[in-house]
């Protein structure tokens, strides 16, 4: 029950946040889309999950996410590479999220912390102009404002504390929601929606937050809530995997949402029907993933309603006779209902051992795999724009830009000698490409969901 109040102030909370967002456009077929920022994206799962909510509900409208986010990057690294590592993919759609570098960090220790905030302000909005205008220039693109997520200054038993950063956060975010207003682009405030489940949560549990265990980086489970917040700013809150609904009195079906039902055969012997739906459930993830990882994405679900929302594959049968049930799909026994179960609704999508959600969970499979040769690619872009850019190496990549690395690769523990040795190869850059294409068509070679024959009968 405590659940259940805890969710409802949760979806109270965060309804009351977006009543005044600006809504984004759903992704289309073809669709390029290009998640830009700092290591929360470089990292970060919230763009794989996007993707794979997309994989798995529209199987038909192929598109291409990319990760183009940057460790340690404020705007004014981001304006630097945005032509050579944003532009260069070529995509109808861009996000931008910026604000945590920008605010900075250990100086809100020092006596001058005021004046040192107002300073990262300006020239926080100093470089994103520079972007601004480069986007303004766009022909064709669709721009998303994204604020960075928070930097959780009230959670309990967690280090890296800097007292007002978060508020230095918020004027960032001021002048992103006035941009993308001016400019009529959409906005996604992150901040201050994860915000409302932080403090809420504390609530329950001093120590729980979104942002990870250094109060800026979310774990899955943020990641999973930033993934929610983008697509519900997209409208697709409330769109169903399917919605059967069968009364077994009248061997009727008296709904078929997103799904075709078909043969269908009732009596006392039970239900059985085939059923054929246009979309795949949503495979949550319960392995702690990335680097530092401690939480799972499934963790998630505890703190937003991702399930009731956007993941309902519902099957409900009226007018069985009271007793027990045993509901097989293909011959394959997934559970046992009451007769009154049935009649309220049982959530498919929540079964793991269906069929549709073991074809969803191998797409989850192939789109991490994929999400991990990609994050080679922001290694390695990472060491050409913050290491190479400046010293005149940039996509030198010989035995001059090694060796250099190797002069100053200690004072930077991310730039590994031994990662730049391979990565500078361009065959092994277009074998990693060669493979993570691959993946990418074998997803939308198996993503398309398959008839299943449903039966439900009396269990004796």
């Amino acid at each position: 029950m405590m659940k259940k109040i805890f969710l409802f102030l949760f979806v109270f909370s965060l309804n009351a946040n977006f009543a005044d967002a600006q809504q984004t456009e759903p992704f289309q077929k073809g669709d390029r889309i290009a998640f830009t920022g700092n290591s929360i994206t470089d990292g970060g799962h919230y763009h794989s999950y996007i993707w794979l909510y997309y994989m798995t509900r529209f199987p038909e409208r192929k598109i291409q996410i990319f990760n183009a986010g940057i460790g340690g990057d404020a705007t004014r690294e981001m304006a630097r590479r945005f032509d050579l590592d944003v532009l260069s993919r070529k995509p109808n759609r861009i996000f931008l999220t910026f604000g945590m570098n920008d605010s900075g960090y250990f100086e809100y220790l020092q006596d001058n912390a005021d004046a040192f905030a107002k300073e990262r302000v300006r020239v926080s909005l100093e470089n994103y102009k520079v972007i601004e205008k480069k986007m303004q220039a766009l022909s064709g693109v669709k721009n998303v404002l994204m604020t960075s997520s928070p930097y959780d200054e009230t959670t309990k038993g967690r280090g890296n504390f800097f007292p007002n950063k978060s508020r230095t956060m918020l004027e960032i975010a001021a002048f992103q929601e006035k941009s993308a207003k001016e400019n009529n682009w959409g906005f996604i405030d992150l901040n201050r929606s994860m915000t409302v489940l932080n403090l809420e949560g504390q609530k329950q549990d001093s120590t729980f937050t979104l942002c990870g265990g250094d109060r800026i980086h979310p774990d899955n489970d943020g990641h999973l809530v930033m993934a929610y917040l983008i697509l519900k700013s997209q409208g697709l809150a409330g769109r169903e995997v399917a919605d059967i609904q069968i009364d077994a009195a009248r061997a009727a079906v008296e709904k078929s949402g997103n799904c075709s039902i078909t043969n269908l055969k009732a009596g006392d012997s039970g239900v059985s029907f085939d059923y054929l739906a246009r979309s795949l459930p949503f495979p949550v993830d319960t392995v702690a993933r990335g680097w530092g990882g401690k939480k799972n994405a499934s963790d998630a679900l505890k703190i937003i309603p991702f399930t009731e929302e956007m993941n309902r594959e519902m099957l409900s049968i009226k007018g069985l006779k009271q007793g027990s049930y045993l509901l097989t799909i293909d011959g394959t026994e997934i559970g046992k209902w009451t007769a009154a179960d049935l009649n309220k609704g049982i959530n498919l999508a929540l079964e793991v051992k269906t069929p549709q959600y073991r074809q969803a969970a191998d797409i989850m499979a192939l789109n991490e795999k994929r999400w991990e040769i990609e994050r080679q690619f922001r290694t390695y872009s990472a060491i050409q724009f913050n290491f190479f850019m400046e010293r005149g190496l940039l996509y030198a990549d010989d035995e001059r830009a090694l060796d250099t690395l190797r002069k100053y690769a200690h004072q930077n523990p991310f730039f590994g000698v031994e990662f730049y040795q391979t990565a500078r190869f361009k065959q092994v850059r277009d074998g990693w490409e060669k493979q993570m294409n691959e993946l990418v068509n074998i997803i939308y070679s198996i993503n398309k969901p398959r008839k299943h024959r449903i039966e439900v009968l009396p269990v004796e």
